[in-house]
């Protein structure tokens, strides 16, 4: 909590500087787990294998989800579909496909492992190229574009990573207990933001104003304590009922957006910085071969590049956007998360997807959270229309 809490606050008074620059939040917090971690200051005392580690990124991802669902409502997504549509229903399942090829090839991982690793890595993060989706200079299409694409990815991308991880056979859940456990999952996180939402209408139960942004919290929480109690799929359940709110009740996802979005950003940072610690330098210098950087360096410079321009031929995405787009989805956070739980499974490799897994996410930060803002200033000037809208009917 002390080593937290010191970054935390260096983070902040250095953030103005940040936003101008190549520094980053994410870099500050990965760098300083690492710093404090075993092997190097020993400050923090960290493994892979503690019950906390799990817990603290379960949490993490849970309000990441959450969040991320409730900042693409439905009439978002059919107010511009296009080019998210495009990255989500062809870049995603090509750069899932492109990585898990550079993982066979290259690492000589089995192809149901290979798949596996793939899954795991093809979310992206927009919290790690910030300037990219936070700035006025960079068109709003392709802001839009990066942040739709990242708020959908990491709930489409868990399901296959289960019934992956099940084939594997790392987990206790298998065929129809696995699906009614995502199908519990989805009713809950569908069901009862949309029952509570309905009851807040009535006249004798409507919230009073500053009140309001507690029930989108509350929802969030009683969402978390169903799935635990019922053993349903907590991570589609928090995507599917912030998708649900942001739907249902606009309102209520604008008055939480402050509280939930800092709530997400702190579990986000203290999991980073638990991250940073694993991060050990036996880890990254003794138990990955050389064969582990190159897949690395290629998943990022290669894998959704290449599923990106596939995805966006025939667009009216200029060739700078384009790049953009190509070169800025981040491996993120629910990278880490899935690859602590591939970890946990017990399966026979679980320990060298964990390193590749962590090694990517790891490598993906420092480059992307460091070319943000470069890139950033390239659109300054740019005069490059908004993506059209469907007109009503």
């Amino acid at each position: 909590m002390l080593c937290f809490a010191a970054l935390l606050v260096v983070g902040v008074l250095l953030s103005e500087l940040a936003h101008r620059t190549v520094l980053s939040t994410a870099v500050l917090f990965l760098a300083g787990g690492f710093l404090l971690g075993p092997g190097v200051l020993d400050v923090l005392d960290v493994q892979s294998g503690d019950p906390a580690v799990s817990v603290l990124a379960e949490l993490a991802l849970f309000a990441v989800l959450y969040s991320d669902g409730m900042r693409v409502g439905l009439r978002d997504l059919r107010a511009a579909w296009r080019l998210p549509g495009r990255a989500l229903a062809l870049g995603l399942p090509m750069t899932l496909l492109v990585t898990a090829a550079l993982a066979h090839w290259v690492v000589g991982l089995p192809w149901l492992e290979a798949l596996l690793l793939g899954a795991v890595l093809s979310p992206t993060d927009p919290v790690f190229a910030a300037a990219i989706v936070g700035r006025e200079e960079v068109p709003p299409r392709l802001r839009h574009l990066l942040n739709v694409e990242s708020g959908v990815n990491d709930g489409l991308a868990l399901p296959v990573v289960l019934v992956l991880l099940a084939l594997v056979g790392g987990t206790d859940a298998h065929g129809w207990q696995l699906a009614e456990e995502l199908a519990l999952g989805l009713a809950i996180g569908v069901v009862v933001p949309w029952v509570i939402l309905r009851l807040e209408r009535l006249r004798f139960l409507s919230s009073v104003k500053h009140l309001e942004p507690l029930l989108p919290a509350a929802i969030g929480l009683l969402i978390l304590g169903l799935c635990l109690t019922t053993h349903a799929n907590l991570f589609l359940a928090a995507f599917a009922a912030g998708v649900t709110v942001a739907t249902v009740g606009r309102e209520f996802r604008h008055e939480y957006e402050q509280l939930g979005e800092l709530v997400a950003e702190q579990l986000k940072l203290v999991a980073i910085l638990v991250f940073g610690a694993l991060m050990t330098p036996t880890f990254l210098f003794e138990e990955i071969t050389w064969r582990g950087w190159l897949f690395a360096v290629l998943a990022l410079v290669l894998a959704r590049p290449l599923a990106l321009l596939v995805s966006f031929l025939g667009s009216r995405l200029s060739m700078r956007e384009q790049a953009a787009a190509m070169w800025f989805g981040p491996k993120g956070f629910a990278s880490v998360v899935y690859g602590l739980i591939v970890l946990e499974s017990g399966i026979e490799s679980a320990d060298q997807l964990f390193h590749l897994t962590a090694l990517t996410v790891s490598v993906s930060i420092l480059a992307h959270s460091s070319t943000d803002v470069v890139v950033a200033r390239q659109f300054a000037g740019d005069d490059i229309p908004e993506e059209p809208r469907p007109q009503p009917r």
